[in-house]
């Protein structure tokens, strides 16, 4: 058979052993996407309104209008979404890691704030919540800078993680590249 170039064997018949605390056998991470904010908007310069991952079947961008619909669902995750999954996880200790869209930070600093405060790892989400599928490799470069330069104003550290959502063929080289 010709080559293959995915793994589908992973670690076969014979997985490591991990020691977890109080001999666990699983481990489970939280994590929690902060992209309010950092979605498509024209009210952010972008050409349309949001259409991905919605509440609304069959969502369609509006081409140079305000999607009041769109806008009031990603609102309520700042306004009121966060604030319960921030009393819940805090209130119960748990760690929490939060993939945010660096332009979301920069408009929600209380909410960042309170990130910090809980001791919530902040790892990097992109710049905006868009589709980079067919970014050129350079527009997409730039702005991974610019999501860290953002993401260090918003926080005061460069992120610690790294994960693109709508990734192109470029950016797992280009996350490389930079690398942290």
């Amino acid at each position: 058979m010709p080559y293959y170039p995915r793994n589908m064997l992973g670690y076969g018949q014979h997985p490591p052993k991990p020691c977890w605390p109080n001999d666990a056998y699983v481990a489970v991470q939280f994590v929690l996407n902060y992209e309010e904010g950092g979605e498509n908007n024209i009210l952010h310069g972008d050409a349309a309104s949001e259409a991905f991952l919605s509440e609304i079947v069959g969502a369609a961008q509006w081409p140079g209008l305000r999607h009041w619909n769109m806008e009031s669902i990603y609102e309520y995750g700042a306004r009121a979404g966060f604030w319960r999954l921030h009393r819940l996880l805090t209130e119960k200790e748990i760690p929490v890691t939060i993939y945010a869209i660096a332009t979301a930070l920069m408009r929600s600093p209380t909410q960042v704030k309170a990130m910090q405060d809980a001791g919530w790892e902040i790892a990097s989400h992109g710049y905006k919540w868009i589709e980079h599928k067919d970014m050129s490799e350079e527009t997409e470069r730039t702005q991974i800078d610019e999501a860290i330069r953002l993401h260090t104003l918003a926080t005061g550290q460069r992120p610690t993680g790294w994960y693109t959502g709508r990734c192109s063929v470029n950016t797992v080289h280009l996350a490389s590249e930079e690398g942290g």
